[in-house]
């Protein structure tokens, strides 16, 4: 009897619950473990992005929870494991997004201590005058591009497709070998009408279909029907360069090199071979990555007139692809930001940004564009720089956007607007417009394996 009444206790003294033992807040513990409880505290929701919250540990996590204070508990929480975090409003609700630092992101208000800090900096046109002179020395420094010049192949190859006639213009495909094996690829729309003609510069963006894709087309056909010379360019790694060295190349290191070499080279061999070219009236315009690679254009060849970046460009994103930030470009002078490089690079020559309401160029009207007007008023230039912007749209080189385009450059360059009409542009399906349609030429390079071993015999990239 009594074994069996000792049985019972023992089972039911086995069956209740003891406290969960506490964690030791002198260890370090999993931020998915801390969320629910900063839930619970303030009212909030989390949501985690492009990470696992049960891999990061925060050490001595009790003791950074500032009670008093939501913004200041996620600073010393965050901050030591290289995550930032951002809040928005839903249903009532705050909702907090936390992800990893992204060196190439602020947020606007950042962008507005910036531009506040930066124009402190001058007041003046001569004080201005020597920031820019550092801004753009520290630049071309950090883009690093010299090395690269001095390896372009001296008599290069290139392949020109034949001329084919379209409503007021022509098409030609070319391939222009810049380091050894190594091709630039576009097409260059020219007007049937005799020069001189401005040229008007294009380096692709990002979107899907590359230098291929309608919008692009549109407008090179439209700036060759108002009579300028249009070239355009693959972005390294795509279309007929990624044939050449795939497509990951293009988040490598030097692919942002590439690029500015493969703009400053087409310019310069088309202004050589080219009677038809008036260089004065020189301009150039692209869009998102484009716009980083229009500017980076004018940065090492300052013969431009004319720019026109298209929704990009701003104080507090600097493009996050390799192509656009991966040399430190806006650590010039100290600390600038695009904006600044822009005006050091243009001003108070006639500049357009096109921004809208959809993407990061929300904040130009009200911030970039203002920091922009002072500096051109050092020069009484202010209605040189110019903000074309469309609170409705998003991020694109839309026909508004185009538009605005072709008003600026009728007027900077002389071109006929009244020729602006794009149902005249025949639209090209991409095999039309591929300078390797036959296949690469011999002695082309046809890997990323290829090219880097090329860098590292040239001995050009750091």
């Amino acid at each position: 009897m009594w074994r069996t009444c000792l049985f019972t206790l023992l089972m039911t003294l086995s069956s209740v619950a003891l406290p969960a033992a506490q964690p030791d807040p002198c260890d370090a513990q999993p931020l998915a473990s801390l969320l629910p409880e900063l839930e619970r505290r303030f009212g909030v929701r989390f949501t985690c992005k492009r990470f696992d919250p049960d891999t990061v540990r925060i050490a001595w996590a009790p003791f950074r929870i500032r009670p008093y204070s939501l913004e200041e508990t996620l600073d010393r929480l965050l901050s030591p494991a290289d995550l930032v975090w951002s809040r928005r409003e839903s249903d009532g609700m705050p909702r907090i997004t936390i992800q990893p630092y992204e060196y190439y992101r602020r947020t606007p208000a950042d962008g507005e201590k910036l531009l506040c800090w930066l124009a402190g900096l001058y007041d003046d046109r001569a004080s201005w005058e020597r920031r820019r002179e550092r801004l753009l020395a520290d630049a071309r420094e950090a883009l690093g591009l010299e090395p690269f010049l001095r390896a372009l192949v001296a008599e290069p190859d290139v392949r020109l497709g034949r001329a084919v006639r379209h409503d007021g213009y022509t098409t030609r495909n070319y391939a222009l070998e810049t380091l050894p094996g190594l091709y630039a690829c576009g097409t260059i729309y020219a007007p049937l009408t005799p020069g001189p003609h401005p040229l008007v510069v294009s380096p692709s963006g990002h979107w899907e279909g590359g230098r291929y894709r309608a919008d692009q087309q549109l407008r090179m056909a439209t700036f060759a029907r108002m009579g300028a010379v249009a070239v355009d360019m693959d972005i390294f790694g795509w279309g007929d360069s990624e044939r050449q060295v795939g497509r990951e190349a293009h988040t490598a290191r030097y692919s942002m090199q590439i690029q500015v070499l493969w703009s400053k080279a087409v310019t310069d061999w088309i202004l050589a071979s080219r009677r038809d070219i008036d260089t004065t009236r020189m301009a150039a315009t692209g869009g998102s990555g484009g716009a980083t690679h229009t500017l980076l254009l004018a940065l090492v060849d300052r013969r431009f007139a004319a720019l026109a970046p298209v929704v990009h460009l701003v104080s507090h994103f600097d493009g996050g692809c390799p192509c656009e930030s991966g040399r430190a470009v806006t650590l010039a002078g100290g600390g600038s930001c695009m904006p600044e490089l822009l005006a050091a690079v243009m001003a108070p020559r006639p500049t357009l940004t096109v921004s809208d309401g959809g993407d990061w160029t929300s904040t130009y009207p009200q911030l970039e564009y203002p920091f922009l007007q002072r500096i051109w008023g050092f020069y009484g230039a202010e209605t040189a720089v110019r903000n074309a912007h469309f609170p409705d749209e998003r991020h694109d080189y839309g026909v508004n956007k185009r538009r605005a385009v072709y008003a600026f450059l009728a007027e900077t360059l002389g071109l006929d607007l009244t020729a602006v009409d794009e149902s005249r542009a025949e639209l090209l399906p991409e095999e039309a417009l591929q300078s390797f349609a036959d296949g690469l030429p011999e002695g082309a390079l046809r890997s990323r394996g290829e090219l880097e071993r090329l860098l590292e015999q040239l001995e050009i990239c750091d």
